[in-house]
């Protein structure tokens, strides 16, 4: 405990990380998920993530030592332990300080921090009524509603960006992107508006594609865009390395219990210093206010901090796996890829992005006889084959566009973690064949129900 403190005061850790000698083997990963429904075939890690035993553990002995004399953890060990935490996401994602980096619950709640300050911009009268907001059309339903409830109740415009699906290429998102920043400039046959943020997924969630942040970052420099905010919730432990140097965004967050092995919930938002001002602010205002945003997410009231404390311990247990989290991301790429491509040769379909727009999850088109033709057959066909068959993975509906029969309007989107076996998608590439074989639609789901 001692080495760990000595770096907890100084706010620093070793940027070679300590690999442990015997890597990980396969029955010891199994141990470290025996606690995951062994009836089930999970194919969403994606939505909740999940959190090895050893991690579970010691965030019980956070909890506990907490427990046993709150005060003596509240005054020698939170700020310490947390400051270490966010020392190793800095080094994570290379920011440049670690004032940087504030950890907070969820990457919602990281929104929700930077739309409040576009808010305060609104009725402060630093931005206009009028001046717009960016943002893609696959951006994750709850940031649309956040951006409703804050910026255009402030006066703020919102955009949407739209983007194809199935998408082929980056270029289509790219050229939409400008399209819509122009559109923000320009709209209402007024010149004078701006674009006073833009929104960017790193990871759309639904559908799945990898965004090319770093080309539209740089597009809204080009364009005089006042800040960027990349919604990355799903980046890190999914996606190729996170760089904060290289992206160049002012603020991003991502969650660290989706694809990074933390227990729910801890997320990340980087504020680049130079926008990193004293209005913006947490979201629960406690005696810390005014001390900088990392210091005010550090202390919101008595509330259990211990997902916050165990990066540490995430850290020695991604080191186990041979080539560290880069390692993990580029098996479940190639993995979930495999997976998907194994999935449409048996339903004579197709995967709905080329390959290096996946991360771990693939969005895989079902067979157009299931009869999918809307969002709540989608629903219907999920809660069926998790009832039914105890397969758990998402659904998507797409529309289909004019002039077209019998296409794909069906996606499920799949992921890949270090617990999945080949199995599972068996599993459900099983099933839906059983599914067609039997001749099933999803009208039958609605007319029962």
């Amino acid at each position: 405990m001692g080495s760990d403190d000595e770096n907890d005061k100084n706010g620093d850790v070793s940027k070679k990380p300590k690999l442990n000698p015997s890597p990980i083997t396969e029955a010891e990963i199994e141990s470290e998920f025996s606690h995951h429904d062994p009836n089930i075939a999970r194919l969403n890690n994606g939505a909740f993530g999940c959190c090895p035993s050893s991690v579970l553990t010691a965030q019980r002995q956070f909890h506990l030592n907490f427990l046993r004399q709150p005060d003596h953890f509240y005054f020698n060990h939170l700020k310490n332990g947390i400051l270490h935490s966010r020392t190793i996401i800095k080094q994570l994602v290379n920011a440049q300080h670690v004032d940087e980096i504030s950890i907070v619950d969820n990457a919602s709640t990281a929104t929700a921090i930077v739309l409040q300050q576009a808010t305060w911009a609104f009725h402060e009268g630093k931005f206009n009524k009028g001046d717009s907001v960016v943002m893609l059309h696959y951006a994750y339903g709850s940031v649309k509603k956040a951006i409703e409830a804050y910026v255009s109740r402030a006066g703020g415009r919102v955009i949407e960006v739209p983007l194809p699906f199935p998408v082929t290429s980056e270029d289509e998102i790219i050229r939409e992107f400008r399209h819509a920043l122009e559109k923000g400039k320009s709209e209402n046959g007024s010149n004078n508006n701006k674009v006073r943020l833009a929104v960017i997924d790193h990871v759309t969630s639904m559908p799945s594609v990898v965004i090319p942040v770093k080309e539209l970052v740089k597009i809204c420099r080009e364009e005089g865009v006042d800040q960027v905010f990349v919604d990355a919730a799903h980046a890190i432990g999914c996606t190729t390395r996170v760089d904060m140097q290289e992206i160049g965004a002012d603020f991003y967050t991502s969650n660290l219990h989706k694809w990074f092995f933390c227990p729910p919930s801890v997320a990340f938002l980087y504020a680049r210093k130079s926008v990193n001002s004293v209005d913006l602010h947490h979201l629960v205002v406690s005696h810390e206010y005014g001390n900088g945003l990392a210091v005010e997410s550090s202390w919101i009231g008595n509330r259990d901090y211990s997902a916050q404390l165990v990066v540490p311990k995430v850290m020695e247990f991604v080191n186990r796996f041979e080539g560290g989290i880069e390692g993990i991301k580029k098996r479940n790429h190639d993995s979930v890829v495999e997976m998907g491509e194994m999935l449409v040769e048996a339903w004579g379909t197709h995967l709905g992005t080329p390959h290096h727009m996946s991360a771990s999850m693939v969005m895989v088109g079902l067979p157009p006889c299931l009869g999918i033709m809307n969002d709540c057959d989608a629903l219907n066909l999920r809660t069926h084959l998790r009832d039914f068959f105890g397969i758990e993975v998402p659904m998507y509906f797409r529309e289909p566009r004019d002039g077209e029969i019998g296409c794909v309007t069906g996606y499920a989107r799949i992921s890949h973690q270090v617990y999945n076996k080949i199995d599972d998608y068996y599993k459900f590439r099983d099933a839906i064949n059983q599914l067609v074989s039997g001749a099933f639609t999803c009208a039958l789901l609605s007319t029962s129900t």
